[in-house]
């Protein structure tokens, strides 16, 4: 044991295997620390966010329902309208509607909002259709009946699917 290299692994290598330890351990118990400040963070983000989500969940239902073509039509719809003036009411109602929503998409899915969009777009659609039917008659009520007739032949109408969807997120989120 006189060699001098030996002599110094036997002296430093102790002090490495410590050192290594330490380094490990200390490491670990950061790794773990900064786990649980993420954690406590994202528990108070939930505990803000849950609410702002809640919300933008509720206004496009409400959205859902309010552009649904039966309360639209019932809720826009005055004696005097000619189908073309009752048209450009309907699809103007249903565009404030969303624009007045557009910024609840932060709060939701990509899934939920594509359904919002999609129901607006087949709504009007619907409008579209039911007006090109109609033609340029001078009553409303002849625009109102075809949209009625249309309906009645979807098996679903766009704002209930849309509204399948946001329950669905909304039980996803408790």
């Amino acid at each position: 044991m006189n060699d001098p290299l030996v002599q110094i692994l036997v002296a430093v290598l102790p002090s490495i295997v410590v050192f290594l330890t330490a380094f490990y351990l200390i490491k670990q118990m950061v790794s773990a620390q900064a786990s649980a400040r993420i954690s406590e963070v994202r528990k108070d983000d939930h505990r803000h966010t849950l609410p702002l989500r809640l919300q933008a969940y509720e206004r496009l239902a409400l959205f859902a329902e309010r552009i649904s073509p039966g309360a639209l039509v019932l809720r826009v719809h005055k004696g005097s309208m000619s189908s073309r003036m009752f048209h450009a009411e309907l699809v103007a109602t249903v565009r404030e509607e969303f624009e007045h929503n557009v910024t609840q998409q932060i709060y939701v899915s990509d899934k939920a909002w594509g359904k919002v969009k999609q129901a607006k777009e087949e709504t009007i659609r619907l409008i579209n259709l039911s007006y090109e039917q109609t033609g340029d008659t001078p009553s409303g009520t002849e625009l109102s009946r075809h949209i009625f007739e249309n309906l009645t032949r979807l098996s679903h109408t766009p704002s209930q699917e849309c509204l399948v969807v946001i329950k669905e997120d909304v039980r996803r989120l408790f």
